[in-house]
């Protein structure tokens, strides 16, 4: 089981989502923004880390949501979920196809990774 942390980030009723790029495991489907958590790594650590590298952008990171644990074909995930803020700099898509500020009504429309449509799931109905 891999450990993984994401991102929720909100502005104005939109959540961020990133795809994922050409030749990347679930190549083109949509995901909040995080990654693995390295060895000895604290996850909010691992989670601060992974968005500077991936959009370029510092984050306060918030309270932990409820973790999904995910079994694609090829790994087994558990993805820890945080809600987060955009403290400097505007994100970019620095390692993912696109990224975007979608409402509630758009992200229904995109392919999200599973794991990720299960987090999705369960914010929509904390609404």
């Amino acid at each position: 089981m891999i450990e993984v942390v994401c991102a929720v980030i909100c502005r104005e009723e939109k959540v961020l989502l990133c795809q994922r790029g050409t030749g990347a495991h679930l190549a083109g489907e949509w995901e909040f923004p995080g990654g693995k958590v390295e060895e000895n790594e604290e996850p909010r650590m691992a989670l601060v880390r992974e968005i500077r590298e991936e959009l370029g952008c510092e984050i306060e990171v918030g309270e932990p949501l409820s973790a999904v644990e995910h079994c694609y074909p090829e790994i087994a995930i558990r993805l820890q979920p945080y809600r987060c803020v955009v403290s400097a700099r505007e994100p970019l898509a620095l390692e993912h196809e696109e990224i975007g500020w979608f409402d509630c009504e758009e992200v229904f429309a995109l392919r999200l990774a599973e794991a990720d449509r299960r987090i999705w799931n369960a914010l929509k109905n904390e609404r």
